[in-house]
């Protein structure tokens, strides 16, 4: 009996079955939590003794490992250290359970209280501090001229040990009072009264960032140690390639990347309208102004036209006019452009309701013979209707309805905030369109009547084609701007910046440039394999020149995209997705020296990540971070997890293509596929190595954000959860090759393939299947990316049956 219990513990059998456990009990709690609330999922799952239960057997599990197997002995000290610091992190998180306090302290202006609410799962109950608050003042803070909150802090009064001390609370800046520390959460609505998180937990605290740190040191010892699996795999992978003779089957792999016309046959309103274009030169001067956003941010009219002609048409151009073209012929022409099908509309079921053109339907459409809203009774229902409860038809018409009421709004001179007002308090700028009432004198006379004069000249142009008069106009409200404009720093040359980040068009470019170079590399790549030429390494070598050209290109403009926003961008969907496009070619960058076609892979990759970013779905507007995003740790975190999928991406990747080698495999050629998917497994288990520390670093570099934030470092949000259910899922993979019987390249390259489902759903899913603190982070059309999600299920499932078929018939 002692024996069979002793081979369960430290069986890796047991250690991967447990993980899998783990990991689908975590999933399983997200959406718990999704339909029964946060505390049902607590109970049934993170905090149920079968939980508790299931970690301690992993601890066990590796104790036994580590007894059996005799790590210590043979100077495992990566291995050891890493598990040991999981270890650490769990007893942490367990010590923060039972002994940690969490709670609410609320106050108003001038009110002292020394008591916090503590809620639990049944009712609220108030702990008393050893010392007492008071809210001097609260003050919110926004972006110019928006109603975003750009920043909430408290000013405060500690009555501590006979002492009076004067502190400042706001988002990122902690207070901390003999072991209790206060976070600026939220404020009341009148702006009087501030809500403060408190959490004191100093033991759980400094154990799991103990154990954080021992992480970092012990994954670093794993990718460095003379004798660890990497290296050792390192070294393998310089041995197979000295040992191979080179000669394999050429395998020509296509990408046609599909292009979609999405305008269709030209309306003849749009060919009218088109007969009267803007002179480019005006339209650049026109679109070179700054204007204010709606959110605050300060920016040229130039951006403000590409963002409304992409949320109304879902394209930067419209026939052959730009968006500052557009922009001015809309405003100077509106009763023709009523009647231009050019209004994006991509729910065929909407169309026929409501007797729209179906893809693209003109403002007019939507009302009928007596000027009646047509959308407005279905509108309301939808508006009444719960989030979860809102179906398909429900969120394309509400999308509808916000694309008409933009059109309305610009054909009535609004969102246009063109003009500031020298002493609003707010630092708003108005739009020709707004309530001009609080301005005087002769600011009153300019604003309310220079923009129709404006357009006036700007008819005559599209008459004459003459645009002087037109240009000295767009002069004079440049001057006013300039004159008027006391307290925002608009910098001229961040500006012109900007100006030249719309017209360099930087990751379309770098989007063709990937595809092209990288498609021509894997060719050439897999040509090698079968022969080796002097001019085939000179092309590749100039291919690879040419990648690191686009390469850079592609980093000169995230800068520029940083230097613009100020911040990071790193921030939303699309930003995202071009860093992971960058950090998955600089993964191949690393690994060119060692392999040719993971190279090609990675910057073939790079290419088609940047290509779903310029899906009309994904909305590349630059916005003001809302304030818990201001700190470095974001920049941190993210830059690091993010970077890890660039290396998931490379190993599923290869996994896909060491499948379809598998799949073509025969008796001729076995023993020459078998060296090179050998080779390449190496290299995708290496890149799996190199992801699973930038993960594991990413997400625990992310708690310490969360804690130094609101005041804890591991919440279970849906966000934090799936990264750890991807980290787990890729220990998993990586752990494999412990099990003698699961040791196999065929079932290794599909496991690479499929963990990489869970970067998928940490990085898409989470953001349309469930709800968490991350969904500022979100993008409510994610939708659009499933179909070709579906799609590329349907292939790795034949591709897994053939080349299971093949390779063990086979080989």
């Amino acid at each position: 009996m002692k024996t069979n219990l002793e081979r369960f513990f430290s069986s890796f059998v047991t250690t991967i079955v447990l993980l899998l456990i783990y990991a689908f009990g975590l999933a399983v709690a997200t959406f718990i939590e999704k339909y029964h609330g946060t505390a049902t999922a607590k109970a049934m799952v993170y905090y149920s003794p079968l939980f508790f239960l299931l970690q301690f057997l992993l601890v066990v599990n590796f104790i036994a490992a580590t007894i059996k197997h005799q790590y210590l002995k043979r100077g495992k000290w990566g291995l050891m250290l890493t598990h040991f610091a999981f270890i650490i992190i769990l007893l942490g998180a367990l010590t923060s359970f039972l002994f940690g306090e969490e709670g609410i302290l609320h106050l108003r202006e001038g009110e002292t209280s020394n008591q916090i609410a503590v809620r639990t799962s049944d009712n609220t109950t108030f702990h008393t501090l050893p010392f007492s608050v008071e809210l001097k003042k609260f003050t919110l803070t926004r972006y110019p001229g928006s109603a975003s909150p750009s920043s909430y802090e408290s000013e405060v009064i500690v009555h501590v040990d006979g002492e009076d001390r004067e502190e400042r609370i706001f988002m990122n800046n902690v207070l901390d009072v003999k072991g209790y520390r206060f976070f600026q959460a939220s404020y009341d609505q009148d702006e009087h009264g501030t809500i403060l998180s408190v959490n004191r937990d100093v033991a759980g605290r400094n154990i799991t960032y103990t154990g954080y740190l021992l992480l970092v040191i012990g994954l670093i010892l794993c990718l460095v140690g003379k004798d660890s699996r990497f290296m050792r795999q390192s070294r393998r992978l310089k041995e197979l390639r000295k040992a191979t003779n080179v000669t394999v089957l050429l395998l020509a792999l296509l990408a046609v990347p599909l292009s979609v016309n999405a305008g269709g046959k030209a309306s003849p309103m749009l060919d009218a309208v088109q007969k009267y274009a803007v002179s480019p030169e005006h339209a650049a001067l026109f679109g070179a102004l700054p204007i204010q956003s709606g959110s605050g941010r300060m920016m040229p009219v130039n951006t403000f036209s590409s963002e409304i002609l992409r949320k109304l048409h879902k394209s930067d151009k419209i026939g052959q006019l730009n968006s500052d073209q557009f922009l001015l012929s809309l405003l100077a022409m509106p009763d023709m452009w009523m009647r231009v099908p050019f209004i994006s509309l991509s729910n065929p079921e909407l169309a026929a309701y409501y007797d729209l053109t179906d893809g693209e339907c003109a403002y007019i459409q939507a009302f009928d013979s007596n000027g009646s809203y047509k959308l407005q009774e279905k509108l309301e229902e939808a508006y009444n209707k719960m989030p979860a409860q809102r179906t398909r038809f429900d969120k394309d018409l509400m999308k509808l309805d916000e694309q008409l009421n933009i059109f309305h709004q610009l054909i009535n001179h609004q969102m246009l905030n063109l003009f500031p007002k020298e002493d609003d308090p707010n630092h708003k700028w108005y739009a020709p369109g707004d309530d001009l009432s609080a301005f005087t004198g002769k600011d009153s006379m300019f604003v309310s009547r220079i923009f129709d004069w404006y357009l006036g000249e700007v008819q005559e142009g599209l008459k004459s084609g003459d645009w002087a008069k037109a240009d000295e106009v767009v002069g004079m409200i440049d001057t006013y701007q300039q004159a008027k404009n006391k307290t925002l720093d608009i910098s001229p040359k961040r500006m012109q910046a900007e100006l030249k980040y719309n017209k360099m068009d930087v990751f379309r470019y770098c989007k063709i440039g990937y595809l092209v170079l990288g498609g021509l590399l894997l060719v050439l790549s897999f040509a090698m394999l079968f022969r080796r030429t002097r001019w085939m390494k000179v092309a590749v070598w100039l291919l690879g020149a040419g990648v690191l050209v686009v390469f850079h290109y592609h980093m000169f403009g995230m800068g520029m995209r940083w230097y613009i926003g100020g911040y990071a961008p790193w921030s939303n969907s699309y930003e995202t997705m071009v860093y992971v496009g960058w950090a998955t070619v600089l993964a191949g960058l690393l690994f060119v020296r060692r392999s040719t076609i993971t190279f090609a892979l990675a910057t073939l990759f790079g290419g088609i990540i940047l290509f779903v970013s310029g899906l009309n779905w994904m909305d590349p507007e630059i916005n003001p971070l809302v304030p818990v995003l201001k700190s470095p740790w974001l920049m941190f975190h993210v830059a690091v997890i993010v970077a890890a999928y660039g290396f998931f991406g490379i190993s599923c990747l290869i996994g896909l293509t060491n499948m379809v080698m598998m799949s073509v495999a025969g008796k001729k050629n076995k023993e020459i596929l078998k060296a090179r998917i050998t080779e390449l497994s190496i290299v995708g288990e290496m890149a799996l190595w190199v992801g699973l520390a930038l993960m594991t670093v990413g997400t625990f570099l992310g708690a310490v954000w969360a804690n130094e934030s609101w005041g804890r470092y591991w919440g279970w949000d849906p966000k934090e959860t799936w990264a750890l259910i991807t980290m787990v899922v890729y220990a998993v993979v990586t752990h494999l090759h412990l099990v003698k019987r699961w040791n196999s390249l065929w079932l290794f390259n599909l496991a690479s393939v499929i963990a990489f489902a869970s970067v998928l759903m940490t990085f898409f899913g989470v953001n349309y299947f469930l709800s968490g603190m991350h969904s500022y982070g979100q993008n409510d059309n994610v939708h659009g990316i499933f179909t070709y999600l579906y799609i590329a299920l349907g292939v790795v499932v034949i591709l897994a049956v053939l080349s299971y078929r093949r390779w063990k018939t086979k080989v």
